[in-house]
């Protein structure tokens, strides 16, 4: 028996869109946050890829990351959806964002990154896929105004000023050192040791409490 709905229309009556995934990965390289991106036939984008039959929406944005980026095991969560009817000139395309975020030295070597600035990314994406890095930056300061370090962009044991920088990266501006560090001493526990500085006193080294 065929479903149809109160005006007589089955499902295969009504038009359907492609669906497609994206996965936006930011790290931190240097003092500037960036954005991993890979070559594709419309220029620059975030690696991404259309849904298979039968497949999730996370299995499909795992399946981008490791075919179009080389990265596997990334943990990843959606951003939403993009809907515009005519964010993709080669037909009907809703996206599904992900975002990510991941120490440099975990990415590939060849990664290749753009550098994000206050108002976007350093260079121009494809399809819509600078709002979408927008939005993981978003979502990305959203989980740094409350914990030190949730993404664990940093090793394992950091200096308070390891830890300040990387927010300033994250937050594209500058914290005044003391109100930075009782802000987030709290979410921290000294581990005895010492940095072992090339010049000027070690500093102590923290963990995440």
């Amino acid at each position: 028996m065929v479903w149809r709905d109160s005006s007589g229309k089955a499902l295969d009556d009504y038009a359907r869109p492609s669906v497609a995934v994206d996965v936006a990965v930011l790290t931190v390289t240097g003092d500037q946050l960036a954005v991993l991106v890979i070559d594709s036939e419309r220029g620059l984008s975030l690696p991404g890829t259309f849904l298979h039959p039968r497949e999730t929406l996370r299995d499909a944005a795992a399946r981008a990351l490791s075919s179009k980026a080389a990265i596997t095991g990334l943990d990843f969560h959606q951003l939403g959806m993009f809907d515009d009817p005519d964010r993709d000139d080669r037909g009907w395309v809703l996206s599904m964002a992900h975002g990510a975020a991941i120490a440099r030295e975990k990415l590939p070597h060849t990664s290749r990154l753009v550098s994000i600035t206050d108002t976007g990314a350093h260079e121009r994406l494809a399809f819509d896929h600078d709002s979408m890095a927008a939005e993981a930056v978003r979502d990305l300061r959203q989980r740094y105004r409350g914990a030190a370090d949730p993404d664990h962009l940093l090793p394992e044991e950091f200096t308070l000023l390891e830890l300040r920088r990387l927010h300033e990266a994250i937050f594209a501006h500058e914290f005044p050192k003391d109100t930075f560090r009782r802000r987030f001493i709290g979410d921290l526990v000294g581990t005895g040791e010492r940095s072992s500085a090339e010049t000027g006193r070690p500093a102590e080294l923290f963990r995440v409490r």
